[in-house]
């Protein structure tokens, strides 16, 4: 690396002395425009620091002359949407279900919000298109368990499924193997009738003996043809929807330990317009009553 400076031929421009591999670098002067630009960043940061909230403290941090909250201005946007939504959320307070399905302004509006509410509150277990798992119902079809209209989506929103809830919905199979009631071969020939109520069955012969079990220990819930009972949230064995799977060994798991999910009350969690938004979107989906 030469240590003197020197001009380079080519160009006329002095050198600033460094020199790699026979390449000089020239001493170039940055472009004015481009000093003045970094200058005016320099004096646009300082004022930013001075005029808005730009510095950690240790418990809090510096407010700036504006005072500016990017909090304070969301508030603000909420609170206006809340203002433009007041008259819609007020007359959904003061009606009925069926008068806000028979308003199509309230319920373009009802379905609108119940679908924001639901995605937040529903679709982690129902899924974002409510078409929900193993378990979890699907509200889509037209199968439900404690009935599909208005009133009763409505009251299943309300006090949950085997919820803390004094009015939720509550019923329990028993556990037909875990506590003995019934026998193992017992319980094979109850899947197999119930299995074929649903054309499902394959051993006709099972299904008979099964028959006779089924009519003495379930038909109480599911009534004597399997069509369910929403009284009783027995569910309907003759339309091969399933919650918990509908194979051979899916069934005699039911029959043997019971099943017994559960949904939460959304009574005071959620305020009652936004439940009845919920049970309009719901009804809504395809299978409502």
């Amino acid at each position: 690396m030469a240590d003197h400076k020197e001009i380079d031929q080519v160009s006329g421009v002095e050198t600033t002395g460094h020199e790699w591999d026979g390449i000089r670098e020239l001493n170039n002067p940055l472009p004015r425009w481009w000093l003045w630009t970094f200058y005016a960043c320099c004096i646009w940061a300082l004022a930013y620091w001075i005029v808005m909230p730009a510095w950690p403290l240790i418990s809090s941090h510096t407010e700036g002359f504006l005072g500016y909250s990017s909090r304070a201005q969301l508030a603000k946007s909420v609170e206006r949407a809340r203002d433009a939504q007041s008259v819609y959320l007020d007359r959904i307070d003061a009606a009925s279900l069926e008068q806000i399905a028979a308003d199509q302004e309230l319920l373009d509006f009802a379905l609108a919000g119940g679908r924001s509410a639901f995605a937040v509150n529903c679709s982690q277990c129902h899924g974002s298109g409510a078409a929900g798992f193993v378990g979890y119902p699907n509200l889509n079809d037209d199968d439900w368990i404690w009935g599909g209209d208005l009133d009763a989506i409505s009251h299943t929103i309300h006090f949950g499924i085997r919820s803390d809830h004094d009015e939720t919905r509550f019923n329990e199979m028993p556990a037909y193997g875990r506590d003995e009631l019934l026998t193992r071969e017992e319980i094979d020939d109850v899947a197999e009738y119930v299995l074929s109520l649903s054309n499902s069955g394959s051993d006709a012969a099972a299904a008979a003996r099964g028959e006779v079990t089924f009519a003495e220990q379930c038909s109480a819930c599911h009534m004597e043809d399997g069509g369910g009972n929403y009284e009783l949230g027995a569910p309907n064995l003759r339309d091969a929807i399933w919650l918990y799977g509908g194979d051979k060994s899916a069934v005699v798991e039911s029959i043997t330990n019971s099943r017994a999910g559960m949904m939460p009350a959304w009574t005071g969690r959620l305020d009652e317009a936004t439940i009845k938004k919920l049970a309009i979107y719901v009804h809504s989906l395809g299978g409502g009553e």
